[in-house]
């Protein structure tokens, strides 16, 4: 659309379903590819993508025109279709449901950049519950601690 203008920055967290530490060291860099490039064929733009063996942090520009909800079904669908494809896994690989998205400003960028990059000492002092529902907390966000997670029954 002509003269429309946007700079709208977002960071994607989601996790294995269960929590499962099964995201291993020796196809990560493909998966981050994979995901990061998912991203980018929607027209939004990848900034970032990281995790460790149970969950993923994307952080991007969106297209204002890209619903978040459609780039996260897409990534994610797409992304455990390659995995599943590709046999990394023993079972079936799936992502859990749903996904938390916060926003920030330009300012902001190399900050969450950097966050993002460094998942690997982060997580050496935070577990992923942990850190997730510190976002949720600091960007005020609104849950019911019953579905922030699925457990594996």
């Amino acid at each position: 659309m002509a003269n429309t203008y946007h700079q709208v920055y977002i960071q994607c967290v989601f996790a294995v379903k269960y929590r499962g530490a099964i995201i291993n060291k020796d196809w990560r860099p493909t998966l981050l590819g994979v995901i990061g490039n998912l991203i980018n064929e929607t027209g939004c733009k990848t900034i970032i993508v990281n995790g460790i063996e149970d969950h993923i942090h994307c952080f991007l520009g969106l297209k204002p025109t890209v619903p978040g909800s459609d780039l996260m079904k897409i990534a994610k669908a797409k992304s455990s279709k390659y995995i599943n494809d590709h046999q990394f896994t023993k079972r079936r690989f799936e992502w859990q449901e749903g996904f938390g998205v916060f926003s920030y400003g330009h300012s902001q960028i190399d900050q969450v950049y950097k966050y993002i990059a460094n998942q690997e000492e982060h997580h050496k002092k935070q577990t992923f519950r942990e850190e997730y529902l510190e976002f949720l907390e600091k960007f005020d966000v609104p849950y019911d601690e019953r579905y922030i997670f699925a457990e594996l029954i």
